[in-house]
């Protein structure tokens, strides 16, 4: 008996609802009901060129009829096309003899029955296909969950633009920050990033066994081929390739697939400095009762979100840049190593899905700690060094930096007093002085605040 307890992968086991979005765009049923829409619109594009007399038009019944077989294609008839397959050992030929076979009984369909996958190879039917797929899950799933993640985030930085934070650079106390200007930072790359994949154009062709129209221009010279083709493509809400081999190049493809996996490594570094601030304290997590954070310590609330994410964006990285790197090479005019490759893009990104699921949930259960960020300020009055010595520069007093360095460097941190002896030692205008004296770690934020809010 068939259960998620005995899927083979981890999609369609355990995380089976999370990925179910993607089902709809890259199972085999999608794929099977995709090319069906291939194969009836370049049926119905046949009959309505004027110049391709060897197709009269079809009757708006007929039109209606083979409309109506792509709209309502299910899963049973997908079990049909399978069971076609099982003879042919070819899986878009099945869908011509589903077809066929499914236009049997109509007098008028059947009478055109020929001209089903007329003068095409069967990657003319598929990277249509495939172009169709990615549109699809890119715009009504994979674009939504980013958008909600940059959205929290965008919150986060608003709600949080005033808090100051004690900045970390090389794991060292650094000039400070704000909470909300960090959240800015990454809302602001993944903004960008999301733009880079949301604009990559899918590139279609439908021009024959060697991109040439061979059989095209064998059958019908009278006809335009590359422009029929071409309004074809576009039609469908694709872009136009017009110069390939017998397969569309899949640069297009690789480029989508790089451009989300660069989106994926924003949120990998998004996950692994959001588990620093969960581990510094920075951030409390919502606890959910009946939720257990260890088996041996009660205490426990990890920050397993944000793991789960780093996990499955790794993973779907891996894939994304193998499909990236692999596609666009091709042996001569065609060989079959992407057709299998290509079956794994749900995989790929179903793991990013699931990425996305857990960054979310993990930033939706973010409460800020203030009291903490502000102790360790509170210890971190050495990080006013650099606003002293850079005022002492302005003022041209030789050896600014030196003098700071040897005040703080590698004295595990000065007091507030120490500082201010200095500060009050030094030939520099009161007002200068006064303003120096007045900062604390805490208001040495520059313009954080300001840039959170843009």
């Amino acid at each position: 008996m068939a259960s998620a307890l005995t899927a083979l992968s981890p999609l369609d086991g355990r995380y089976a609802a999370k990925t179910r979005p993607l089902q709809d765009h890259f199972s085999e049923f999608a794929l099977i009901r995709h090319r069906v829409r291939i194969e009836v619109a370049w049926l119905l594009a046949l009959a309505d060129e004027a110049a391709f007399t060897a197709l009269p038009s079809l009757s708006a019944g007929a039109r209606a009829k083979l409309a109506d077989a792509a709209a309502k294609f299910g899963v049973t008839d997908a079990e049909r096309v399978k069971a076609l397959e099982a003879t042919t050992n070819h899986d878009v030929k099945a869908v011509e003899y589903w077809l066929r076979e499914r236009f049997a009984d109509d007098r008028e369909i059947s009478a055109a029955a020929e001209f089903i996958h007329f003068a095409c190879t069967s990657e003319d039917i598929n990277n249509l296909s495939h172009a169709l797929m990615v549109n699809g899950a890119r715009d009504a799933v994979l674009l939504p969950a980013i958008d909600a993640i940059t959205a929290r985030l965008e919150g986060l930085a608003k709600a949080h633009a005033d808090l100051a934070m004690l900045a970390r650079t090389h794991g060292q106390p650094a000039t400070p920050t704000t909470l909300g200007k960090e959240m800015a930072n990454v809302a602001h790359r993944l903004r960008r990033a999301r733009g880079r994949f949301a604009s990559v154009a899918m590139l279609g062709k439908a021009n024959g066994a060697t991109g040439n129209f061979n059989a095209h221009v064998a059958a019908a010279p009278q006809v335009d081929w590359p422009a029929f083709s071409e309004r074809f493509v576009t039609a469908l809400g694709i872009q136009y390739n017009p110069l390939t081999i017998q397969i569309e190049p899949h640069d297009a493809l690789a480029e989508a697939f790089d451009a989300a996996a660069r989106l994926n490594t924003i949120l990998i570094d998004l996950d692994r400095d959001t588990w620093g601030y969960i581990s510094l304290g920075y951030f409390r997590q919502k606890v959910k009762a009946g939720e257990v954070g260890s088996s041996t310590m009660p205490h426990k609330v990890n920050p397993i979100d944000f793991e789960n994410s780093e996990g499955n964006l790794g993973l779907a990285n891996a894939l994304l840049r193998h499909l990236s790197e692999k596609l666009p090479v091709s042996r001569w005019q065609r060989d079959l190593t992407d057709s299998t490759v290509l079956r794994n893009m749900g995989v790929a990104f179903g793991y990013c899905l699931l990425g996305y699921d857990a960054c979310l949930r993990g930033l939706e259960k973010l409460e800020a700690n203030p009291a903490r960020i502000a102790a360790d300020l509170e210890e971190a009055w050495d990080v006013l060094a650099e606003p002293v010595q850079t005022v002492m520069r302005a003022h041209r007093i030789e050896g600014s930096y030196e003098k700071l360095k040897e005040l703080t460097r590698g004295k595990g941190g000065i007091s507030r007093g120490d500082l201010h002896a200095f500060v009050r030692s030094l030939a520099i205008p009161e007002a200068d002085k006064a303003r120096l004296l007045a900062l604390t770690p805490s208001t040495y934020i520059g313009l954080a605040a300001k840039l959170a809010r843009q």
